[in-house]
């Protein structure tokens, strides 16, 4: 049993009068009685709680930044009417700020044998799934001075996606990769190294694509098109590691990785090559494999990135290794997303380069930290000049470590959380145009 504010206030008039004309257990007694009678025919009245019948239905995911609805159906199968209280509770991070959560708060009445519906909207402040905890109900007699309360478990489960925010740089991505196509009228004909079909000669192309042959069977001069290749296999390797924890500006790096691997399925899928992803710090936390390139296959990454969390451990680099040899059984594109910290590539990852290497072209692709670019240049105090002496120090490592990795022929991208996802699709692209995939 609940009382409510009413019964308190009412509680109190009228110990006022008993107190000031009629101090004595009888004047208590003549107040409280009728009061406690009261009490107890409210509750006996108000509309059972464990009868409660719920159902939920709404959105199952959203985009983090979004907003998701989930509706409640509540339906009252006593022969009372159900004035009452619900609380629909999620985890904390369900809502950006407090202000939000008064949406899963609700006030409503239902007739005898109608149902209801309730609206909660969501707006999650963290990827991962979101699951229902339980509902309160308090249900309110016709008096409002006492209340029936209880929970039902009505389970529910929400997957915050990745945002995707690199999608505005997918359309001029496109357009690049038509141009390599040679399928967009522009100055330099299509590039790559896959034969695409022979055209009359036009001033201004390279000499070396003339087919002799073809312009021996024929009047005109004859030139070889080319385009880059397709069915092409690519693996994104992510390192979810303890250095993928670390904060760059507002986000972790492992969120930014993932932005920039969206970015880059979304580019080669539609490049008709195929996309793998293997998330990997001492196990395998997230694997996407055999997939055909197609509209279905950037869902599902989404879908496997969408739990995915940064684990406070040092990545095993020989089981990451292994684990990539595994998912590419051909020769591949194989990108790696991890950090540029010089110990983790020096101890880790450069003694298994070479088996990467041998069969596949290799891509390492790094987020750095512009506040580090930023410290370089601060100059006027003795605290600034050591900043400045640090930032210094920890870029000059980042290019060693870089130029470690591209004396073993692996490509590397270097660039800021907002930068990372375009550079790595430009890279992907030059990659392609020069048939090294």
């Amino acid at each position: 049993m609940a009382l409510t504010g009413r019964t308190a206030l009412l509680a109190a008039l009228g110990s006022l009068p008993v107190g000031i004309l009629a101090p004595s257990w009888t004047g208590m007694l003549a107040v409280n009685a009728p009061l406690s009678l009261a009490i107890l025919c409210d509750y006996a009245l108000a509309a059972p709680v464990h009868t409660l019948q719920f159902t939920r239905s709404g959105d199952t995911s959203v985009r983090l930044g979004d907003a998701a609805t989930v509706q409640l159906t509540v339906t009252n199968p006593s022969r009372r009417r159900l004035r009452a209280h619900l609380r629909d509770a999620w985890p904390p991070s369900s809502w950006s700020s407090e202000t939000e959560q008064t949406s899963s708060r609700h006030q409503f009445t239902v007739p005898a044998g109608e149902r209801r519906r309730l609206t909660t909207y969501l707006r999650p402040s963290r990827r991962g799934d979101r699951q229902a905890d339980r509902v309160t109900v308090r249900s309110f007699g016709p008096l409002g001075l006492a209340a029936r309360q209880g929970y039902h478990r009505v389970p529910w489960t929400v997957r915050v996606l990745p945002p995707f925010t690199s999608r505005k740089h997918l359309p001029s991505r496109l357009a690049r990769l038509r141009e390599l196509d040679g399928r967009t009228s522009v100055l330099t004909r299509g590039e790559g190294t896959e034969f695409d079909s022979l055209r009359a000669y036009v001033p201004g192309d390279d000499t070396r694509s003339i087919d002799w042959r073809a312009t021996a069977r024929q009047s005109a001069v004859a030139v070889r098109t080319w385009r880059p290749e397709r069915d092409r296999h690519i693996l994104i390797v992510l390192d979810t590691g303890r250095t993928s924890a670390g904060r760059v500006g507002d986000v972790p790096r492992l969120d930014a990785a993932m932005d920039a691997t969206l970015l880059l399925t979304a580019l080669a899928t539609r490049a008709g090559d195929r996309v793998n992803l293997l998330a990997y710090d001492r196990r395998v936390r997230a694997q996407v494999q055999g997939r055909a390139a197609g509209g279905d296959v950037l869902s599902t990454v989404v879908g496997a990135l969408a739990t995915l969390e940064p684990q406070l451990v040092e990545t095993d680099a020989r089981g990451l290794s292994t684990a990539a040899l595994a998912s590419a059984p051909r020769r591949s594109l194989i990108v790696l997303l991890t950090s540029l910290d010089a110990a983790p590539i020096e101890e880790g990852l450069l003694p298994v380069l070479p088996q990467l290497t041998q069969r596949h072209t290799v891509l390492v692709a790094a987020v750095a930290d512009p506040q580090v670019e930023a410290m370089t240049g601060a100059r006027g105090t003795v605290d600034a000049t050591y900043e400045a002496a640090a930032g210094e120090q920890t870029q000059a490592q980042r290019r060693r470590t870089a130029d470690q990795l591209r004396r073993h022929g692996v490509t590397v991208v270097d660039a800021g959380p907002d930068d990372l996802a375009p550079a790595l699709a430009d890279a992907y692209l030059a990659l392609k145009a020069a048939g090294r995939l």
